[in-house]
């Protein structure tokens, strides 16, 4: 089938991109002499500075990792969550619905294929869970640490470290890493305001060093930071944000670094609703807005016995939705040296979450009056309800983990050793309750609900993870690295209802009802999952790489909702699935080539060029026994529940290939590009329970297969001005792709000034940003649930305005 125009452009300018960095050796060999040994300025063990304001990509590595700092996170946006900072990274896509990318509900990220619960995070090698929506191990990334308190992201987009501390890093590793204390004593103030009266401020006291001792070499210091952050949603007329605190202290001994670091993080997001779409949606809204804050429209909205319009089909108005989330996580780690050879680092942490997710709908949307009845079977609903014509859902969440991780490094030789070695203790609990809204006393998306009328189900499920992994990485010459190593991961899970459902209250697996919520423990055992990995030095400048690497996604550990085993409708359906169902593994397969070169007038084939990093990538990776959730809801993300089929269905085959090429030119102008080319298809049909889904080579929904990054930076003295483009090509909507959205095409504009304050050395630096600076329209999050006719959608973010300034004294 011939190629869409767009997309044989596209695939030219990868070629094109491809031989300019394989041929540049044989047109610029004259400039070896003149350009040092340039990936011997790159430790493996330390990130890129914190002043690096540029997409760094890692050297000494044996598998494809882009290193994004945190000044250049801060340039995109002051306060950005980092996976959105990702974005403009070689085979990464990540869509929200605002432009931080704080909002958890609708935001959507895949790398090389695989989506964010595919993926493992970090934080100073603290595991952050799988970042499902309502989560039960772990925290997102923006609730872990303050942005313009991160330091640097780790992305390894193929396979990640074997020491990760991950159950679910099927598809790579995201490694946050945050700032340590600074030197010099010192204050730093930021302030940002925007459109729809948007207000981030951000304040940090550094201690600076202190009890230094210079015969011990001693020393400690410490931060102290808060941020508070309002935005106005900009399709409806509430707030979301929240207050976030981070503190950080740093002992140094002579041969050992003691680290202690604390977050806490209260924030409540309202949310729009995802539109529905479909050939039988009469109507389909761009946005989906709640009626909150006017309670008297959200009155006039339904009629008696609390129905929306007929007309306004499943893409009816909310009064609110909301997420509220309190974290608190904290942790203490020892780096030590043994000796010249060996190292030792132990880290223990904590977490503790409480968070809820509410909806406040109309009680006679389809399916909830017969849910109703099951606990009120003669009582008049809407008075049942608070005489509203509204109810109150949670799910309710409580996460309380604990951890330890360790790794020995030993050098012996041509040999590098590494024994690392990961175990949590997690309980967690989900509760669906509901709740009267009273017309005369209504909820707010920013009230805790007290006093439920109908608790239908309550989970408790206890999980402990245990990893181990082993490394050797060997050096028989200075040009060339042999990496290989396995690790082994086991999960013992078990889970308990305190609360049953009554029947008929939650939908069965088979169109009835679930007497039952499953109970039980799974213990999966996976010991041998191996890495291997080549690293070969070219030249001073150029490196190939290769590596191989099984990985594997543990079973979801949820009750009641999601893709986990305790989700099945009753006990026979979870016995079934303990017996037969494996977890989803990928064996992946990474090659490329890097270069990094300097060049001076003599020697530039680009007039003016004076710097040029790039790498070429390719990979292929067979994703084995994925696990479909298949809803018996007609429509996604229906606010009645139904206990989904979730079953083994078969494998995805991916291939595809990145080019990164960062190009300097002086010190003045900087231009960036990541191409990226990738195509997932299923490999199997499966059966929905009673018919035979013709899934079998469709590509995976949601991910596109073409996208294009370029950024431009230009400095003149004391302005500087970035320029961004982002291209994401077409996305499929369904399994069977017969429904896609089409692509799209944003810019964006930064410029930043620093002010000299005269008579001191200090200055202030002032910042103005415009996000989808042409105002485009379109689909941004795609919610993938059906194997036809149907998906939902969150829309692109407007044309947004942003102003700050920031010091440091």
């Amino acid at each position: 089938m011939p190629l869409p125009s767009h997309e044989l452009r596209l695939s030219r300018s990868l070629i094109s991109a491809s031989l300019v960095l394989c041929f540049s050796n044989a047109a610029i060999a004259q400039s070896d002499q003149t350009a040092g040994n340039a990936f011997n300025t790159q430790s493996e063990s330390k990130p890129a500075s914190p002043e690096a304001s540029t997409v760094v990509i890692e050297a000494q590595k044996t598998r494809s990792v882009l290193n994004l700092s945190g000044r250049a996170l801060q340039e995109q946006l002051p306060g950005m969550n980092p996976l959105k900072g990702l974005h403009q990274l070689a085979g990464v896509t990540f869509q929200s619905a605002d432009p931080w990318g704080n909002n958890e509900q609708n935001f959507s990220l895949f790398v090389h294929g695989f989506s964010a619960q595919q993926l493992g995070y970090t934080l100073d090698g603290v595991p952050l869970g799988d970042q499902q929506y309502g989560n039960y191990n772990g925290l997102s990334p923006q609730r872990a640490v303050i942005s313009e308190n991160v330091r640097n992201v780790l992305l390894s987009s193929g396979a990640g470290d074997l020491a990760t501390a991950s159950t679910s890093n099927l598809g790579g590793t995201i490694e946050h890493y945050s700032s340590d204390p600074m030197a010099k004593q010192s204050w730093t103030f930021a302030q940002t305001v925007g459109s729809y009266g948007a207000s981030r401020s951000y304040v940090r006291y550094d201690s600076g060093e202190l009890g230094v001792d210079d015969q011990s070499a001693a020393s400690s210091s410490f931060y102290l930071s808060a941020v508070r952050q309002r935005a106005r949603a900009w399709d409806f007329n509430a707030v979301q944000g929240g207050e976030q605190l981070n503190a950080k202290w740093v002992k140094y001994f002579a041969k050992a670094k003691l680290t202690a670091y604390y977050n806490f993080s209260d924030k409540a997001e309202p949310n729009e609703d995802s539109t529905v779409r479909s050939a039988r949606e009469s109507f389909v809204p761009y946005t989906r807005p709640m009626t909150y804050p006017d309670f008297g429209l959200a009155l006039r909205y339904v009629n008696a016995q609390g129905r929306p319009p007929v007309g306004d089909g499943n893409n009816y108005r909310n009064y609110f939705g909301v997420a509220q989330r309190r974290d608190h996580l904290a942790y203490l780690k020892l780096d030590q040296e043994i000796d010249h050879d060996t190292s030792w680092n132990n880290q223990v942490y904590v977490h503790f979450d409480r968070g809820l997710g509410a909806v406040a709908g109309p009680i006679g949307v389809a399916g909830l009056p017969t849910l109703f009845k099951v606990y009120f079977p003669t009582q008049d609903l809407k008075q049942s309800f608070g005489g509203s014509g509204y109810a109150v859902r949670t799910t309710e969440y409580q996460i309380q983990r604990s951890g330890l991780i360790s790794q020995w490094q030993q050098r012996s030789g041509e040999h590098q050793w590494q024994l690392g070695f990961w175990t949590e203790q997690n309980r967690s609990s989900a509760y669906r309750r509901w709740y009267a809204l009273d017309v005369n006393r209504p909820l707010s998306p920013y009230d805790v609900p007290r006093d439920p009328l109908i608790t239908q189900y309550g989970s408790e499920i206890d999980n402990q993870v245990v990893q181990i992994s082993v490394q050797d990485e060997w050096r028989p010459h200075p040009s060339f690295a042999l990496q290989a190593g396995f690790k082994s991961s086991l999960q013992f899970a078990g889970g308990t209802f305190p609360v049953q459902p009554k029947l008929g209250a939650i939908s069965g697996g088979n169109g009835g009802g679930s007497a039952a919520l499953p109970e039980g423990n799974i213990i999966t055992r996976k010991w041998f999952l191996p890495q291997l990995g080549l690293l070969w030095r070219l030249s001073s400048e150029d490196q190939a790489y290769l590596n191989l690497q099984r990985n594997l996604r543990q079973f979801v550990t949820y009750g009641a909702v999601g893709p986990s085993p305790w989700s099945l409708s009753n006990q026979s359906a979870f016995d079934l699935f303990k017996r037969t169902a494996q977890p989803e593994t990928a064996d992946t397969v990474e090659s490329g080539i890097r270069s990094r070169r300097q060049y001076d007038s003599r020697s530039t084939f680009i007039p003016g060029l004076s710097a040029i990093e790039a790498q070429a990538a390719v990979y292929f990776v067979n994703f084995h026994d994925r696990l479909l959730q298949i809803s018996p809801t007609p429509v996604i993300s229906s606010i009645v529940n139904g206990n989904p089929i979730l079953a083994n269905v078969g494998a995805v085959n991916t291939r595809g290939a990145d080019v990164s090429v960062g190009m300097q030119f002086g010190s003045r102008l900087s231009l960036s590009n990541a191409l990226s080319y990738n195509r997932s298809t299923y490999q199997d049909d499966y059966f929905n329970g009673a018919n035979r889904v013709a899934s079998s080579g469709k590509q995976v929904p949601g991910s596109p297969t073409w996208s294009n990054k370029t950024n431009l930076k230009l400095q003149w003295t004391d302005l500087e001005l970035l320029l961004s483009s982002d291209y994401v090509g077409k996305r499929y909507a369904t399994y069977t792709n017969d429904l896609y959205v089409p692509a799209y095409h944003l810019f964006g504009m930064g410029l930043r000034y620093r002010l000299p304050l005269h008579g001191t050395t200090q200055a202030i630096d002032l910042h103005f940003h415009v996000s989808n600076l042409s105002n485009r329209q379109g689909t941004s999050t795609i919610v993938v649930g059906a194997a036809s006719g149907t998906y939902n959608t969150f829309p692109i973010p407007p044309r947004q305005f942003f102003l700050g300034l920031s010091s440091r004294f």
